[in-house]
């Protein structure tokens, strides 16, 4: 460690932790002795989204850069714009 303290470890105080909502709760894992007696519902501090019936898949696709830079100037959903362009140009 140096002598300024810059290599020492934060501080914790407790105080200084928010108090945990009923939700919170409700989604975290319960154990006993290191047995998992109910596992986590979901992610720590948002449950996620909704589970989708018709989930998208993940794909790589090579566009030409001006048609690329075209939708995303549209600002934030251009990907799901060019999902509407393709089911459009095929009709469904």
């Amino acid at each position: 460690m140096s002598e300024n303290g810059k290599n020492l470890p934060p501080v914790w105080d407790d105080d200084d932790l928010p108090e945990w909502t009923d939700e919170q709760f409700d989604r975290a894992q319960f154990s006993i002795g290191g047995e998992v007696i109910r596992p986590a519902k979901s992610k720590w501090t948002h449950p996620g989204r909704p589970v989708s019936a018709n989930p998208k898949k993940q794909v790589t696709l090579r566009l030409d850069p001006d048609v690329l830079e075209k939708f995303r100037a549209t600002g934030k959903g251009w990907q799901s714009r060019i999902n509407a362009e393709l089911r459009k140009a095929l009709g469904i």
